[in-house]
């Protein structure tokens, strides 16, 4: 949804004639995708319950913390969004909340690298 709502700015930007916001709102829209597709074909780490490789349960506690931390930044996206929306609509301030969401997408995805960092270390794939 959040992505989609990225792809309508553009088009906004588009038809405001304010194209040279269009590259970094872009950039923006990529980091997304990314997290998107990593999520997607994320390895989920969970070991079921007659798998013969058992996860520790401080293992799990710790994947629950990125997944819940994963989960922050949905919420966060989208009011990364509104402030770009916010911002086109009042003609000002469209670089910072472009460059606010860009930092969030970098930030998202950082993390969702840690977490697939803890299964591997953790031996938990």
């Amino acid at each position: 949804d959040q992505r989609k709502r990225v792809s309508e700015l553009q088009h906004q930007l588009i038809s405001q004639a304010k194209i040279e916001f269009l590259d970094d709102l872009e950039r923006a829209a990529m980091k997304l995708q990314l997290l998107i597709d990593r999520i997607k074909t994320a390895s989920y780490g969970y070991a079921g319950l007659f798998d013969a490789v058992k996860v520790k349960e401080e293992q799990l506690d710790a994947l629950y913390a990125f997944d819940n931390q994963m989960l922050g930044f949905v919420d966060e996206v989208a009011a990364e969004i509104d402030q770009v929306t916010s911002a086109i609509g009042a003609g000002e301030g469209i670089g910072d909340a472009i460059s606010a969401l860009v930092g969030t997408a970098d930030e998202a995805n950082q993390t969702f690298g840690h977490r697939e960092e803890a299964i591997l270390q953790a031996g938990m794939l």
